[in-house]
C-alpha cells in the first residue's frame, strides 16, 4: 500500500478549463478519495488477518468517490475493531 506524496512542477500540469462548478465537483471527488485512504491507513497494519488486509486493499481500489452502504458498514466495523488496538 502506497502512502506517500507526489510533487509535480507547474510546468507539467495541464489546464482542463473546468467551469467553477466542475472545479468544485473535482475537489469533492479528491477529498472523498483522500478521506477514504486516510481511514484505511489508520487501521491497516501487517499484523492484520489476511482477510481483513484483503478487504481493505479492495476497498482502497474502489473506482468511485464514495462507498456503498454495505462497503461503508464493513469499513466502519473494521474501524471500531482495529482502531482501539
Amino acid at each position: 500500500m502506497w502512502d506517500g506524496e507526489y510533487t509535480i512542477g507547474l510546468q507539467y500540469l495541464k489546464s482542463f478549463n473546468y467551469l467553477p462548478q466542475e472545479c468544485q465537483h473535482m475537489q469533492l471527488i479528491s477529498d472523498a478519495y483522500g478521506g477514504l485512504r486516510l481511514r484505511i491507513t489508520r487501521i491497516y497494519s501487517d499484523s492484520l488477518e489476511e482477510t481483513v488486509k484483503s478487504l481493505l486493499q479492495l476497498l482502497e481500489k474502489v473506482n468511485r468517490p464514495y462507498l456503498t452502504v454495505v462497503e461503508e458498514k464493513l469499513l466502519s466495523v473494521l474501524e471500531l475493531e482495529y482502531e482501539r488496538r
